[in-house]
């Protein structure tokens, strides 16, 4: 597992920490943990090649 060490402003803290509490975590590690996977989809999901999207229209038919 990687550490890492971050700089958070006054507000990000307290965010980090609401999240922690509503959602009954044990640290602000568990709290980063959730933010990340709760907007992984979004900002990974990987665009699909015109290629891709031509050969499965073909399937399909």
């Amino acid at each position: 597992m990687v550490k890492a060490m971050v700089d958070l402003s006054e507000f990000e803290n307290r965010v980090l920490n609401i999240v922690k509490a509503k959602y009954g975590l044990g640290n602000k590690s568990e709290a980063v943990r959730l933010i990340i996977q709760a907007y992984e989809s979004e900002f990974l999901e990987p665009e699909l090649k015109p290629e891709f999207i031509e050969k499965m229209q073909k399937r399909q038919k």
